[in-house]
């Protein structure tokens, strides 16, 4: 009885309910919502002052050179009277030179094909919503690669044939990223999976690849595949310039990828595999349908990463000649009839412009397809 009583001294039943709350107040407004997040403490009001300051500081300055002093329209004494903006007219006159480099004018059609081909493999890929994703690899793997090559060096159906020499631009640069980017992910698992191999010379091979390319510069490897390689050839063997860079460069980015995708790997729980093998499944069986896909969701962020350091590192083929728009705007600088002080800068930034914009574009659907491979999330 005594129990009884200390457990009805301890425990309480509410005997009606409790008043409704009213709903929680909805921030409206700009005010309000600056309030919440912008001045919600005293370290918020300082950091937010601080930020406007150093805004202020920075951003109004380029907003007047980009903007409001730049020279859009004019030639060469335009902007040399204007030294306090931007000397857009330069890059206006040169701006088919920055996309198609000295691709010949009557044939920049093919090139412009090209980039609808491009985008028609790519786009489609990168919606989920849209289905025959194995058929739009294939294209982008087999299809749009022949089609580029013949559409681009000519020389077949009656299209006059243009050497790689003469390609250039933004448009190279463009054939570069997605010839490293498309080669380096595969490549980059395989070496990944055999750095994870029982069979010691499968392990080996793989390793010494992996760090040895990782213990080079990009630079070393380029103007190894574009100036040192033809040396070891067979005399009168030799082939293009690009290919040997796009090699080159492929190469270099997989031995990066493989650490990343070997990273994804290592952090797949023991059980996944026990279990995958104790449903009978073989190794590469159990590897494309339960290991890898729940492994490349891990390092979504790292292979993106890797792929946007891929695209930046194209400016580095200029070691061997090769004119991607990097090489082609600081070339242009040597033209006598655009001597102004406001050239170079106006050109570096609208290449640092282009570059920005296919970066940032990268990691935006990185994020995305994070968010939406997030386990409970709501397609």
């Amino acid at each position: 009885m005594t129990d009884m009583q200390s457990q009805d001294d301890v425990f309480f039943v509410r005997q009606e309910m409790l008043a409704a709350a009213p709903p929680p107040t909805r921030v409206h407004g700009v005010w309000p919502w600056m309030r919440v997040n912008l001045f919600g403490s005293v370290g918020d009001t300082i950091l937010t002052i601080v930020g406007v300051i150093v805004a202020l500081w920075v951003v109004v300055p380029m907003i007047e050179w980009a903007f409001i002093h730049a020279v859009w329209n004019g030639s060469r004494d335009a902007c040399a009277a204007q030294t306090d903006g931007a000397c857009w007219a330069f890059v206006k006159a040169n701006l088919g030179q920055y996309i198609y480099g000295r691709y010949p004018d009557p044939e920049r059609w093919r090139v412009n094909l090209f980039f609808l081909l491009m985008a028609a493999g790519i786009v489609p890929l990168a919606i989920p919503a849209v289905p025959y994703k194995g058929f739009n690899l294939l294209y982008l793997y087999i299809l749009f690669p022949l089609i580029a090559g013949f559409l681009l060096v000519g020389g077949v159906f009656g299209l006059p044939m243009v050497e790689t020499p003469l390609w250039g631009g933004l448009f190279l640069t463009l054939v570069v990223s997605y010839v490293g980017m498309a080669m380096s992910l595969p490549m980059g698992i395989v070496l990944a999976l055999g750095r994870r191999s029982k069979m010691p010379a499968v392990q080996v091979v793989c390793v010494f690849f992996i760090e040895f390319c990782r213990g080079v510069p990009l630079i070393t490897v380029l103007f190894m595949a574009g100036i040192l390689l033809p040396l070891f050839l067979p005399t009168g063997v030799n082939f293009d310039k690009l290919l040997r860079a796009l090699l080159g460069l492929s190469f270099f980015a997989a031995a990066y990828m493989a650490e990343v995708v070997r990273g994804g790997l290592q952090a797949i729980p023991k059980g996944q595999f026990e279990g995958a093998r104790s449903l009978g499944l073989g190794y590469w069986t159990m590897m494309r349908l339960i290991i890898l896909p729940q492994a490349i969701t891990i390092v979504i962020p790292g292979i993106v990463n890797t792929f946007i350091g891929l695209f930046k590192d194209t400016s580095l083929v200029y070691i061997i000649s090769i004119f991607e728009l990097l090489y082609t705007v600081r070339n242009s600088f040597s033209d006598p009839t655009w001597a102004a002080s406001t050239v170079p800068t106006s050109g570096l930034v609208f290449a640092a412009v282009v570059f920005w914009i296919f970066c940032f574009g990268m990691s935006r659907y990185s994020k995305f397809t994070e968010d939406r491979l997030r386990v409970g999330y709501k397609r």
